[in-house]
């Protein structure tokens, strides 16, 4: 029996996500929280571009986020996102919602800069950075956040930290499953 494991795992290699995080940093300070990832998915570039480019399909591999779609676009003709997230903070739980618009350079660049008339942000501009690499994606992350609510001060940047670093992980192999259904027509296809 023990001879057959080898075809097992052979077997069930190519299902298994290829997705792995390079390199991953959060920072606090001043009120200010930073976040800086490089992740590589084993997926082409446009259709990463374009699961990042569809704030409707982060509910699929975000479980933060409880709602998102895309809106139309403004008087300057940049599209529109709108998104709301659910998290805790030890026992403190609370919705945010992020309302912005999108600047994008298909398929290199993605940047989403929220309102802060219309966000619980004072500040969140994330960057999504697209280039081919080993036959798959690199997708280089930045976040540049600030909460427009309170955070407790003793442990609020720890936990907010900590909980960054970890939803980032757990979305990878959603993201790249997601990608992998990504058709000829360009279409993205959801089950």
């Amino acid at each position: 029996m023990t001879r057959w494991w080898p075809l097992l795992l052979l077997l069930l290699g190519p299902a298994v996500s290829a997705a792995e995080i390079r390199s991953l940093d959060v920072r606090y300070e001043d009120g200010f929280y930073t976040m800086r990832s490089e992740a590589w998915f084993d997926v082409g570039i446009e259709p990463m571009y374009d699961v990042f480019s569809s704030w409707e399909l982060s509910t699929e591999f975000s479980s933060a986020i409880v709602e998102a779609r895309d809106l139309a676009p403004d008087a300057s003709g940049r599209p529109g996102f709108y998104s709301v997230a659910r998290g805790c903070v030890l026992f403190f739980c609370k919705s945010l919602t992020r309302q912005g618009y999108v600047e994008r350079n298909r398929p290199q660049l993605l940047r989403a800069i929220a309102d802060p008339a219309r966000s619980d942000f004072e500040v969140s501009d994330e960057t999504w950075e697209f280039a081919t690499d080993d036959g798959g994606t690199v997708i280089t992350y930045t976040l540049l956040m600030k909460p427009a609510f309170w955070v407790p001060p003793a442990i609020g940047p720890f936990v907010i930290k900590q909980t960054l670093k970890n939803k980032a992980g757990q979305a990878l192999d959603r993201i790249e499953s997601i990608a992998r259904t990504y058709d000829a027509t360009g279409r993205i296809v959801v089950d």
